[in-house]
């Protein structure tokens, strides 16, 4: 009887040692990942000033639901999702500063929880660099507080790949909340992207008969896109009609090898279309060239450490989420690779990891000591690229906001009409609605623009070299940023 209360003991003491042994490992990875979200959420806030403006794209989104300006028109490409993000802020504030703090704030928290889906599918170390490679990218620092879908399908991606693991491993619910809401999320902001990025776990789940993870994985990406359909069938004469509609204003989704464009893109153009012009420096474009030869080292590593799955799946998210913007369009911005460089992430931070911490030999130094130089040298890279394009990006924004200075002291004050180039962004500086007669953005005619005159202000932005319109050949000019700016102001509006 004494052994057998003498065993139980032991039982009682191993088991509870155990438990508090992962119970700390849980609270160090938690701890840890915390750390760099909240680093990044930190470096947004120094690096990328809160008071920066809102770009030509973030007034879409955020017209739709802004008291500031009325909505701009809404091309068939986009999508709700950004615009209800937004809303809690935008909706009765007009404060950009906030609506940038506000934002980076979720992005660092949006962070945390796709890192943390990964835990117990890789070392905390690994997931700790993970998050920190992906979260020093000038491309995430410069987006992750803007009005944009790609952060959001990005880090939606990563969690997706997490949960979809755990799901088929059956560890309980939980995943199944997780790829629900993160395939719904990804949907929700960029339906199509959101298609691409999962085509490996539907071929996964197919293949392997996975139902369940696969059912919730579909369900969770009709959610999301639901709102897209119905719009799509009420106001761009349904899917198949928007999905044309949105295809013609990408340039004619087909072969286009967009991988140069994409390198052009690196050094700070935040659109590059047309993509012309020299390629940036060796040093700004090294890291996209090393990035898959890592990638594949880590997924070497994985083999080795028996958890092919955990690493080959992200990559190959990684690579179909890839494929559209590096073959099927004729232009690029570097936002659109923001979900594959997320998920390529985790078999980078492997390799790197697998690098510096290789086994005690005479030699180790020297990996170590490498991984480290280059990671200095890319993060200064990094940092150059987002101050030129932070500087570049303020100064643009600026411009807008004088030219909407310049309309108030003429008379075009809200409610008042705005047209020409670069109408949509400087009209939501002004408060004013926007219109265009041609373009990816028509919603208007020139008689309808005529009719709309005659009750407001109004005023085309031409650039140097053109004429007005017809309807405007009449009204007062004045000289703008190297273009001109042709007003009308009624009687009733003086």
């Amino acid at each position: 009887m004494a052994g057998s209360a003498h065993a139980t003991l032991a039982g009682l003491r191993r088991e509870r040692s155990h438990r508090t042994s992962g119970g700390a490992r849980r609270t160090r990875c938690t701890v840890a990942l915390a750390a760099v979200a909240a680093a990044f959420t930190l470096a947004q806030l120094l690096l990328v000033p809160p008071g920066m403006g809102l770009g030509w794209d973030e007034t879409v989104y955020v017209s739709q639901v802004s008291a500031h300006a009325p909505a701009a028109f809404f091309s068939a490409p986009r999508a709700r999702g950004v615009s209800l993000l937004v809303a809690p802020v935008a909706s009765w504030s007009s404060s950009t500063p906030l609506l940038r703090i506000y934002l980076a704030v979720l992005s660092g928290l949006a962070l945390f929880l796709a890192l943390r889906a990964w835990r117990g599918l890789f070392p905390v170390r690994v997931l700790a660099l993970a998050g920190a490679l992906f979260a020093s990218l000038w491309v995430t620092l410069f987006y992750g507080p803007q009005a944009m879908p790609n952060y959001w399908v990005a880090v939606s991606a990563l969690a997706a790949v997490a949960c979809f693991l755990h799901a088929r491993a059956g560890r309980g619910r939980f995943p199944y909340w997780g790829l629900a809401a993160s395939a719904a999320l990804m949907a929700w902001m960029r339906p199509m992207d959101a298609v691409w990025a999962v085509l490996p776990l539907l071929a996964l789940g197919l293949a392997r008969r996975h139902w369940r993870p696969l059912a919730v994985l579909l369900a969770g990406l009709t959610a999301g896109a639901a709102e897209w359909v119905i719009e799509a069938c009420v106001s761009y004469g349904g899917p198949v009609r928007r999905l044309a509609d949105a295809s013609a204003i990408q340039g004619g989704l087909g072969a286009h090898f967009a991988v140069v464009d994409q390198l052009r893109s690196l050094g700070g153009r935040t659109l590059c279309r047309p993509c012309t012009g020299d390629l940036p420096h060796p040093l700004v474009t090294v890291w996209w060239f090393v990035l898959p030869v890592l990638a594949v080292l880590g997924l070497t590593v994985a083999v080795r450490a028996r958890r092919t799955a955990a690493t080959l799946l992200p990559f190959a998210c990684a690579a179909a989420a890839a494929f559209p913007y590096l073959f099927l369009i004729d232009y690029a911005a570097p936002r659109f690779l923001l979900p594959a460089y997320a998920l390529l992430a985790l078999p980078v931070a492997d390799a790197l990891a697998h690098l510096a911490g290789a086994p005690r030999r005479p030699w180790r130094p020297v990996p170590a000591t490498l991984v480290a130089l280059g990671l200095a040298v890319h993060l200064a890279v990094q940092l150059a690229v987002l101050t030129h394009t932070v500087a570049s990006t303020t100064a643009q924004h600026r411009g807008w906001s004088r030219t909407a200075a310049a309309l108030h002291r003429l008379g075009v004050r809200p409610p008042c009409l705005l047209t020409g180039s670069e109408a949509i962004p400087i009209a939501f500086y002004a408060g004013c609605a926007s219109a265009a007669t041609s373009g990816h953005n028509a919603n208007s005619t020139e008689n309808g623009i005529a009719g709309t005159v005659r009750r407001i202000p109004a005023a085309v932005l031409v650039p140097a070299g053109s004429g007005p319109p017809g309807y405007a050949r009449d009204w007062a000019a004045e000289p703008f940023d190297g273009g001109r700016l042709y007003f009308t102001v009624p009687e009733s509006g003086r």
